[in-house]
């Protein structure tokens, strides 16, 4: 009995168009295994097979499809990411004791070609795993305030940090015009990447219409693009604390920041400050803000708004969570801030202190 190898998520893209439409084989090795035993293949969470690995390490897939598909290997905490087509005979090798992005792949062309940007992602992985240890690390016994302003700046390292290997996968898009770089921009951060992703899904729009995972990709986009900055903000209405309806419309003509908030949502308590300053400073100048409250208890809600003299406007449904704003918005955390121009379009997101300072002052001292 040989070892068994878990072989994780292995990122497989079939391309259509091989005369061979009975699917793919996949010869491989690994080497170094110690404890690992089997090899699974996932398409993006769904095992779609495992196979023992041999004394020797070596272990073989062999699945049909006429499609392309969207595959992932994972050999214990490695992964190995490869695009298939129909008609592809794969040699594949690696060893457990190099990092993931060192391995050999032959018999794939498409393969072959994300290899070359293997390693950018293992440096955008380790980036990653490292500044969120370093900041478990920095966290521990800090008071909540603490924590919330930590993390903030370790957001700002990750974003700044980000902005490389974003660039590194437009350029590999723009250099392969095929799905080896639609996988590369498919890795991308939607909140970081907006503007790219949104950009590249206009350009691929009608190809490869057969591959689920591109359709799917072109869904989420299409969702992002939604609420990108350029786009119309989606249009609510909602009530006030004495129960006025009031509705976004109500706005036109003035930079508005809409402020998804809570009473109990302590950082968002902390950026009020911050918003009630660059209100006195602008609120003649042209801009306004709408209060959007996730809370379910009126009191709260109104003892809050008294609390941190919260001036403008403020509206909820008081069904926190379940408000329709949560959807339409695509809400998956507090603060969360849209800034939209006297049009009502979105110029930009989540602006807080300084850069939201920042953007006021250029736009309307």
């Amino acid at each position: 009995m040989g070892k068994y190898t878990i072989i994780a998520v292995l990122a497989i893209l079939v391309l259509a168009g091989c005369s061979n439409d009975g699917g793919f084989v996949i010869n491989g090795r690994i080497d170094n295994t110690e404890t690992v035993q089997t090899v699974v293949l996932y398409e993006g969470d769904r095992k779609l097979d495992s196979a023992f690995l041999t004394e020797n390490g070596q272990f073989r897939f062999q699945r049909a499809t006429s499609q392309p598909r969207l595959l992932t290997l994972e050999a214990g905490k490695h992964r190995y990411h490869l695009i298939l087509q129909p008609g592809d005979d794969v040699a594949f090798e690696a060893d457990l004791a190099n990092a993931s992005d060192v391995y050999t792949v032959s018999g794939s062309e498409l393969s072959t070609k994300i290899k070359g940007f293997a390693a950018s992602r293992a440096e955008k992985e380790k980036f990653a795993a490292d500044l969120e240890a370093e900041f478990a690390e920095q966290a521990t016994n800090l008071p909540d305030t603490a924590v919330e302003n930590l993390r903030q700046e370790f957001l700002l390292r990750y974003r700044e940090g980000m902005q490389k290997y974003t660039g590194d996968a437009v350029q590999f898009a723009q250099q392969n015009d095929d799905l080896a770089g639609f996988y590369a921009m498919s890795t991308l951060d939607a909140d970081i990447a907006e503007t790219e992703l949104v950009a590249y899904a206009d350009r691929i729009a009608g190809r490869w219409d057969d591959n689920a995972t591109v359709r799917r990709f072109l869904d989420e986009t299409a969702k992002l693009k939604r609420l990108a900055v350029g786009q119309p903000a989606p249009a609510f209405e909602s009530l006030t604390p004495n129960n006025q309806p009031v509705k976004l419309s109500d706005f036109q003509g003035k930079y508005t920041l809409i402020d998804f908030w809570a009473s109990w949502c302590v950082p968002c308590r902390e950026e009020n400050p911050n918003i009630v300053a660059q209100y006195h400073a602008y609120k003649d100048k042209g801009f306004t803000v709408l209060g959007v409250s996730l809370d379910d208890n009126p009191g709260a809600w109104m003892r809050a708004i008294t609390q941190d003299g919260l001036e403008w406007t403020q509206v909820s449904d008081l069904r926190a969570w379940g408000s329709d704003v949560v959807e339409l918005y695509r809400l998956q955390a507090i603060p969360t801030s849209y800034l939209i121009d006297p049009n009502g379009v979105i110029v930009a997101k989540n602006l807080r202190g300084p850069e939201l300072a920042a953007f006021l002052k250029k736009t309307l001292d």
